[in-house]
């Protein structure tokens, strides 16, 4: 899982060092590169690449391209720890709409986790004005997105294969990249191709080991060790962007951190 997680942030890092490509557009290179690769794999292991359930493997790509795309947005325009630290509120919108969908339990004490968890974004961006309302709504529209990907992938989990799954965020997502970049493309130059090349390596070998730590650990010990990606983030954006934040931002990214992690402490 910590390969994972390392794989993940570099992943946002080499987003975040080509702004002039349109998140749209890493999309597009993005898909390419896992669709081949997921359908190599697939073919190899003799599995049906199309699964059983089309209808919901479909919906997954399409909320799985809706989280990426609006997190890829935010991860070019606002500090990367921001960014990230909102991204991770998933499994926050996963847990509530898990009692509608899934008709899962959720405790009354893990309400406040929830409030706890949002009281972190509003305090983020009420003290950095690098983030805006427009941008803090785009990092939640990531949230919720994922969230809605993850409710997916868990109805899917008796009927397809994890790979088959995996397989169809990109064959959903590039058709829809690629004509979205049709209208508004930024030829890539130089190290931009490799830097795209890069993302694309960096995405598939963290969904590998994000896949065997959930196959072969404990769920809650992999899940907590997700949000390592916080610690990365902050990391990595001093040394690469020189970003730095006001103590009251930290504070809210404490809060975020703090309402997660006691849900996951009470669901698990």
């Amino acid at each position: 899982m910590l390969l994972a997680t390392v794989f993940f942030a570099i992943m946002n890092v080499s987003v975040k060092f080509i702004p002039h490509i349109p998140a749209i557009e890493i999309i597009l290179f993005r898909s390419i590169f896992s669709l081949v690769f997921s359908y190599v794999v697939l073919k190899k292991q003799g599995v049906y690449v199309f699964g059983n359930n089309k209808p919901m493997l479909i919906l997954r790509g399409v909320v799985g391209s809706v989280g990426l795309i609006s997190f890829f947005y935010t991860l070019q325009y606002i500090p990367l720890a921001s960014a990230v630290t909102m991204q991770y509120l998933s499994p926050i919108f996963t847990s509530v709409m898990g009692i509608f969908i899934l008709k899962e339990r959720v405790r009354a004490i893990q309400f406040l986790y929830f409030a706890i968890s949002f009281a972190g974004v509003v305090v983020l961006q009420g003290f950095d004005a690098r983030v805006d309302w427009v941008f803090a709504g785009i990092g939640l529209i990531s949230a919720i997105f994922s969230g809605m990907a993850y409710i997916v992938i868990r109805k899917l989990k008796n009927t397809e294969h994890p790979l088959v799954i995996i397989f169809y965020f990109p064959l959903v997502a590039l058709p829809v990249s690629g004509l979205v970049s049709y209208f508004s493309w930024v030829q890539p130059v130089g190290w931009d191709w490799l830097m795209l090349l890069w993302i694309g390596i960096c995405t598939q070998a963290a969904q590998y080991f994000l896949t065997l730590a959930y196959q072969n650990s404990n769920v809650a010990k992999v899940a907590n060790l997700s949000y390592l990606g916080i610690i990365y983030a902050l990391i990595f954006g001093f040394f690469f962007f020189g970003e730095t934040f006001q103590i009251m931002s930290y504070v809210g990214m404490g809060l975020v951190l703090v309402g997660i992690l006691l849900n996951l402490r009470v669901k698990h």
